[in-house]
């Protein structure tokens, strides 16, 4: 009965990393797939060069799309590469299709120093964000057996905002200016935002002043 469970199970995992998915994992995880092999360390080398697993950064890994069967999510992997952090400014706004450019680089905010990686998947960058401002307007966007956290649109334009060195919007037609020509976001579609996370944002984020900008010409375009 032991034996007929146990080839059962085999037949039903060929490849025990199809159990991984699309979510990535440490080196530690991959080694207890293969408690049999005494040397787990070489295991892994021999999985990655024979790219059934591909590195992330050291001791990260995601299992390979021809192996899971599965698209990669690099929003999932931004969320798993540098944490804490979530997906924000141009590329939450691009995931959002609020800005029409293309965003090349993952954007996301984190509470450590800022870092940036290099992957197989592309760009990542971490920007550093306060403690207080980094709860405010997040989201988690669910998909089949997986989520991932992002900032909501008006978190991602705040932060986009407030780390843009030559951004500073004093006066309503600046802001007006910046939306329309910088970022090129539809008017009706910032219409749309939600007043209240920019009031939160202004309490404990910096540019407090370019943000209340933005407020107040959302306040007259809801009149």
């Amino acid at each position: 009965m032991l034996f007929c469970s146990k080839f059962r199970y085999i037949c039903r995992v060929k490849n025990p990393l199809e159990q991984l998915g699309i979510i990535p994992v440490t080196a530690s995880a991959l080694e207890s797939l293969f408690p049999h092999i005494a040397r787990r360390n070489q295991k892994i080398r021999l999985l990655e060069r024979d790219k059934q697993i591909i590195r992330l950064k050291r001791g990260l890994y995601v299992c390979s799309p021809e192996v899971s069967g599965k698209a990669i999510s690099t929003e999932l992997i931004a969320n798993h590469i540098y944490t804490p952090s979530y997906i924000s400014m141009s590329s939450a706004l691009r995931y959002y299709g609020l800005i029409p450019e293309e965003v090349y680089v993952m954007q996301s905010m984190t509470l450590k120093h800022a870092r940036c990686f290099d992957t197989p998947f592309g760009r990542f960058e971490y920007t550093r964000i306060s403690k207080n401002a980094f709860s405010v307007g997040l989201t988690n966007i669910r998909k089949d057996n997986y989520a991932f956290v992002i900032a909501t649109p008006e978190k991602a334009l705040c932060d986009l905002v407030a780390n843009s060195p030559q951004v500073e919007l004093r006066y309503i037609k600046d802001a007006e200016i910046y939306l329309q020509e910088d970022i090129r976001m539809d008017l009706d579609d910032f219409r749309r935002m939600d007043a209240k996370i920019f009031e939160e944002y202004i309490e404990v984020g910096k540019k407090a002043g370019s943000v209340r900008t933005l407020l107040k010409l959302l306040n007259i375009l809801l009149k």
